[in-house]
């Protein structure tokens, strides 16, 4: 299957609590991409029942049927032009997809924001402060003049903000890594509820993500019981004893060059197997870790190429195909 839709790049190498060990370059070209896309793609924000609001691309499919959501969790790199490249792109094979924005609330502040409208945002910076972290932001994206979903609320400035708002890419990786697993597990839920509450969803519910949001998305699949399918790409297991609780068939994608994470898989398969749960891995050989962003890049190389290749085939497939 070929790709509909290429992808980004950061500019810096990480190694923080389960950061994407790749060097990254420029998202223009991500961008650029996204811009050419005939999708329906709208930036709302969802309010959550403890106050918070939380920001979230979403991106329709092309297509006459109600679809299935897939609620898509970003690299450590947050929000990043590639991972809403990747929304988009998912979605043109035609999937729903919802890609919340986790930090959402977390950043420095901006100017040209109305002081009330960060009203809606004071749980997150209580949550913040107490947890000794930073929720001063302002909103980042651009609205795209679309009309909100009947089922979610509309774009809203927000002060604080998300992703954009962060000075740097480093300021992004600390942030995303000092995330309280309470509040993403949160974020995530009422990401997933406002999916499936969309006049357009079929009710299936599906999650997959990326690096650090592909740990979170096998620790979801330990919560959330309604799940189809949790689709895990280079991210590290749940703690054995919450496997038990997983009630949905996990699908791990995984790259040759990544020991740190891919010597993950063997007790992995053993847990798994002993609390009685799916879990199918495939290793790309030669690809490193956060091949479906790298090989998507201009100057990827052929091993990375062709396991992003391969990844988003398979990935596809057990969605039930190209729609």
């Amino acid at each position: 299957m070929m790709r509909l839709l290429p992808s980004f790049s950061t500019g810096l190498t990480v190694a923080l609590l389960g950061a994407c060990a790749v060097p990254c370059v420029s998202q223009d070209w991500a961008k650029t991409m996204l811009a050419k896309s005939p999708r329906h793609g709208e930036y709302v924000t969802i309010q959550e029942s403890n106050g918070r609001a939380l920001q979230a691309f979403v991106v329709y499919p092309e297509v006459k049927d109600k679809a299935p959501v897939v609620v898509l969790i970003h690299e450590i790199f947050g929000q990043s032009d590639w991972a809403k490249e990747m929304a988009d792109e998912l979605a043109g094979a035609g999937y729903i997809v919802v890609e919340p924005d986790l930090l959402s609330g977390f950043g420095p502040p901006m100017t040209g924001v109305p002081a009330d409208a960060a009203k809606s945002t004071q749980a997150a910076g209580a949550t913040a402060a107490a947890k000794g972290t930073s929720a001063q932001a302002a909103e980042d994206h651009s609205h795209m003049n679309m009309p909100a979903p009947s089922a979610g609320a509309a774009y809203m400035a927000m002060s604080p903000g998300g992703t954009a708002a962060f000075p740097d890419q480093n300021a992004v990786v600390k942030a995303v890594s000092a995330l309280d697993a309470n509040v993403v597990t949160g974020d995530l839920d009422a990401a997933a509820d406002y999916g499936k509450k969309l006049p357009s969803a079929n009710g299936k519910l599906y999650v997959a993500g990326f690096c650090w949001g592909g740990g979170k998305t096998f620790l979801f699949a330990t919560h959330r019981k309604d799940l189809s399918a949790a689709f895990v790409f280079y991210g590290p297991p749940p703690p054995a004893d919450a496997m038990p609780s997983i009630t949905a068939p996990v699908y791990g994608f995984y790259a040759g060059n990544d020991a740190r994470i891919t010597a993950t898989i063997p007790q992995t398969q053993t847990d798994m197997k002993a609390a009685g749960k799916t879990y199918e891995p495939v290793t790309y050989d030669g690809a490193g870790h956060g091949f479906m962003r790298a090989g998507e890049a201009p100057d990827a190389n052929a091993p990375n190429s062709a396991a992003r290749a391969a990844g988003f085939r398979r990935l596809v497939d057990l969605l039930g195909g190209v729609r």
